[in-house]
């Protein structure tokens, strides 16, 4: 009997950022990632936002760039609600070197949009005219569940699972 080897995002960093490339985003100037947290990081050994933007560089056509770093240390965001962590991340994040006109940024996963929000603001301080998200997934909490009689999925259509923060789950 064979065992497969599982890695982890390793292994399927590639197929998610397969899909998001199939999703056809908006044309782009670079691709760059949410910075893990360098004790996430060290923990980890990996970053899986960063396997993610690298998984998009030959399907896009575009450079994979590290434009963000944290300049702020942040405790994890789990346990906290929206409030606390759009007050967490403000400023958490400065863009490095130069920033195109049109950037896609990729994270892992979107819980309240406040992480994307600061990755973005940074973005457009140092000059991108255009901020385009992507995630693998997203977090959906009990209550949202009940926006659309249970229904836990996007509406279809082009772009289906875009959301900014501040919007009501869909």
């Amino acid at each position: 009997m064979h065992r497969l080897k599982f890695s982890g995002w390793r292994d399927v960093g590639p197929a998610l950022a397969a899909a998001i490339a199939a999703c056809d985003p908006p044309p782009v100037d670079a691709v760059t990632w949410v910075p893990l947290a360098r004790r996430r990081l060290a923990d980890r050994g990996y970053d899986q936002a960063r396997v993610l933007a690298n998984g998009l560089r030959r399907p896009l056509g575009v450079p994979v760039r590290r434009l963000l770093r944290r300049t702020v240390r942040t405790d994890p965001q789990a346990r906290r609600n929206r409030a606390e962590r759009l007050a967490a991340m403000a400023g958490a994040f400065e863009a490095t070197g130069s920033v195109p006109a049109r950037v896609l940024l990729i994270d892992d996963v979107l819980t309240t949009g406040a992480t994307a929000a600061a990755c973005a603001q940074a973005l457009t301080a140092a000059g991108a005219r255009e901020v385009h998200l992507a995630t693998a997934a997203r977090s959906l909490h009990a209550p949202a569940l009940h926006v659309e009689k249970d229904r836990a999925y996007p509406r279809a259509g082009f772009r289906p699972g875009l959301w900014l923060p501040g919007d009501p789950p869909r």
